[in-house]
């Protein structure tokens, strides 16, 4: 009686617990099981990033692992990086089944040109006299940037302070810098300098967020081929 007995408890504890561990099953599924998203962007060779990983371009499947989440970054030169976080978790909203991104353009993009005058220096050799070539310097440098930093006549060195462009996604700050590096015959350098953060609304002073950029904005643009009509 006693076996019969012990057999009947186990059978009765098995059978709860198996009827506990399929309901859990079939919610943890429902809830918590892998999600595979259809993903896609308006620009077919934009870089798809998964977790920092580089994993495809413009339309790909993604899946959501369970209990987690991973961030997804869209990139393309000319557009806006476009970060999206899809979670699987237990009383968070489920992954779509599909994601479709309309990127938009990269306004400090559009407001610039790439160039190879920007962050070097630009050898200027003029006939003029110097009082006559620096009074000249000083009045094209203020036609695009009205403050000056910095000026030595007797050096011949001028710097402008920074002039700051703010954008959606990006911060530019643009200088001019003169410098006289031979007086018989009389040659000057220039330097228009351009560097971005991208992020926007950098402070001017934050000089360890800003990078040298190889493209300058567009009212900077003709800068340089002024200096060098105008100073023969």
């Amino acid at each position: 009686m006693k076996s019969l007995s012990l057999l009947l408890t186990l059978f009765i504890t098995i059978s709860l617990s198996a009827n506990n561990l399929t309901f859990e099953s079939e919610e943890n599924i429902l809830l918590v099981g892998k999600k595979r998203i259809d993903f896609g962007c308006s620009v077919t060779d934009a870089d798809i990033f998964v977790n920092g990983k580089l994993l495809g371009k413009g339309n790909m499947e993604i899946t959501v692992p369970s209990k987690g989440c991973l961030t997804v970054v869209v990139q393309k030169v000319g557009y806006l990086t476009e970060r999206i976080e899809f979670c699987n978790k237990k009383g968070m909203p489920n992954p779509p089944k599909s994601f479709y991104v309309e990127m938009r353009r990269d306004d400090s993009y559009d407001a610039s040109i790439q160039t190879d005058i920007a962050n070097v220096d630009i050898e200027l050799k003029t006939t003029m006299e110097k009082d006559k070539a620096w009074k000249l310097i000083n009045q094209i440098v203020l036609s695009y940037i009205d403050v000056i930093e910095m000026t030595d006549k007797e050096t011949g060195y001028l710097r402008t302070s920074w002039s700051l462009k703010s954008f959606l996604q990006n911060t530019i700050r643009t200088r001019i810098i003169i410098k006289e590096s031979s007086s018989e015959p009389l040659v000057f350098k220039v330097k228009l300098v351009s560097e971005a953060s991208s992020m926007a609304m950098t402070s001017v002073k934050s000089d360890e967020l800003y990078k040298e950029w190889d493209r300058v904005l567009r009212s900077y643009s003709n800068v340089i081929s002024e200096f060098q009509a105008r100073m023969k």
